[in-house]
């Protein structure tokens, strides 16, 4: 599928979702507590959903909406988890895992820092990684008119699987017997 020789690829995603009442916030597969939540087809967790993007354009695959239809009955209020876990599963099927993943939100309100580390731990329990793999970053808008919106930017880095070495025989291990005096 991929240039001979190509040992890392690049993905970029973003997501923008508007606040709306009545439904939780979930950001990163984390449940905020807040007084109005993202809308979307799905349970509109903006974070995963510009995740799953990068994951899937790093592979050159299908987009979100593509894969996942939001004029399809079926991803009515759907845990975005399952978009994330697909996206997972075809990088993994080409041969590429997650090296680093770089995220920024950008949201005048709730304040992401105090649920930062939560975020980032239910991200690599997500993507099967090492917290150390995850950066999270907030960013306010500054009063530029996105006062009701969340935005999520990623980066991903994928890096090829190295092949997997079998032994021959000439390569098993030999013991040698202690001489008996």
């Amino acid at each position: 599928m991929f240039p001979n020789g190509v040992t890392v690829r690049i993905g970029y995603g973003w997501d923008s979702h508007e606040f709306k009442s009545g439904i939780p916030l979930k950001i990163g597969g984390v449940i905020l507590p807040h007084n109005k939540g993202l809308g979307g087809h799905s349970d509109g967790d903006v974070l995963l959903h510009a995740i799953t993007d990068a994951l899937l354009g790093a592979i050159a695959a299908p987009d979100i909406g593509s894969l996942f239809s939001p004029s399809e009955p079926k991803w009515k209020g759907a845990d975005s988890m399952i978009f994330l876990q697909e996206a997972l599963k075809r990088v993994g099927n080409v041969g590429y895992s997650l090296v680093n993943l770089d995220c920024t939100l950008i949201l005048a309100r709730p304040k992401i820092g105090p649920h930062a580390a939560a975020i980032r731990a239910r991200i690599a329990e997500l993507l099967k990684v090492s917290t150390d793999v995850i950066g999270i970053k907030a960013k306010t808008p500054e009063g530029m008119g996105t006062e009701n919106a969340a935005i999520a930017h990623v980066v991903v880095l994928l890096e090829k699987n190295k092949p997997k070495q079998s032994r021959s025989r000439s390569d098993k291990p030999t013991t040698v017997a202690a001489k008996r005096s």
